[in-house]
């Protein structure tokens, strides 16, 4: 729960990156805190989510680089039940500081459902920012192609996962089957949202140290999935351990992806025999949310 020392390392990170020319730095989930509801101290640390969200802020605009700073996890002072009084929150942060979208996690994995409110039945929405449509999306939710499908049916063509999964999210018998469970979960549901979606995914999970006295419970694995090619982010995509890649993402796959695929056409016909909730109807070949 080292929040400044966190914070310092972050602006590392992204510094580093926009000397590289990057036009977009994403941060894990729980980057700042580490996920330690329990802690009695865990609270006030979140209490101070608005002072790191203007820092990011300000660190966009003097760096000339969008920011999702991972997510924020605050306070909720209108909720109704004293023990799910936190949400956890990602902002998009254009190049010049200014907030232009934000999502509360709505899939909530199951031993942060004591402590975390979900966004429930909002519907997820495309934010536009200067590098095209994107979604929001936060790790559990990546289980849910549901979550994509509303993302992508409004015209998200980049689809952002700041994420804090570890190994040992997997069941001692799913770990006893298969020790490297977790890594085949995240590795397979990647790549298969970049095909069936026909999109780009941003996904930037939590890394740690490597120990000689016991195994790396963080799974890593940081990554863009584009289809036609799959993982990249040579620096990061094989590995749990902490570090940075910076990937050119050629928007011209996704087009030519959807050339070859059609899932949006499909989705986009008026005789389409699926449905999803929020949606109802079609405007300019998208469906318009009730």
């Amino acid at each position: 729960m080292q929040i400044e020392s966190n914070y310092a390392k972050a602006v590392q990170f992204v510094e580093e990156a926009a000397s590289q020319g990057a036009q977009l730095a994403v941060l894990p989930e729980y980057h700042l805190t580490n996920w330690v509801p329990e802690d009695p101290k865990f609270t006030d640390l979140c209490a101070q989510w608005e002072l790191y969200l203007n820092k990011y802020r300000a660190l966009a605009k003097a760096n000339n680089i969008c920011i999702v700073p991972g997510t924020l996890v605050e306070l909720d002072e209108t909720a109704a039940d004293e023990a799910n009084k936190l949400i956890n929150v990602a902002y998009f942060i254009s190049n010049n500081g200014e907030i232009l979208g934000s999502y509360q996690k709505k899939n909530i994995w199951h031993p942060e459902r004591p402590h975390l409110s979900s966004s429930t039945f909002d519907p997820h929405s495309v934010i536009e920012t200067p590098l095209g449509p994107v979604g929001l999306l936060i790790c559990w939710d990546l289980a849910f192609p549901e979550a994509f499908r509303e993302l992508i049916s409004q015209g998200a063509k980049l689809i952002i996962i700041p994420t804090f999964w570890t190994i040992t999210d997997c069941s001692p018998y799913g770990l006893k089957l298969n020790p490297r469970s977790e890594a085949l979960f995240l590795e397979s549901t990647l790549t298969a949202r970049t095909f069936e979606n026909t999109c780009a995914v941003i996904f930037a999970n939590a890394g740690g140290p490597r120990s000689s006295e016991k195994p790396n419970p963080y799974a890593g694995l940081s990554r863009v999935t584009v289809p036609f090619l799959g993982a990249l982010g040579d620096e990061t995509k094989d590995s749990a351990e902490e570090g940075m890649s910076i990937v050119d993402i050629d928007m011209e796959i996704l087009e030519e992806a959807e050339k070859q695929y059609k899932v949006r056409e499909d989705i986009a016909r008026s005789d389409w025999h699926y449905d999803y909730r929020h949606t109802s109807g079609f405007q300019g070949g998208v469906k318009e949310k009730l």
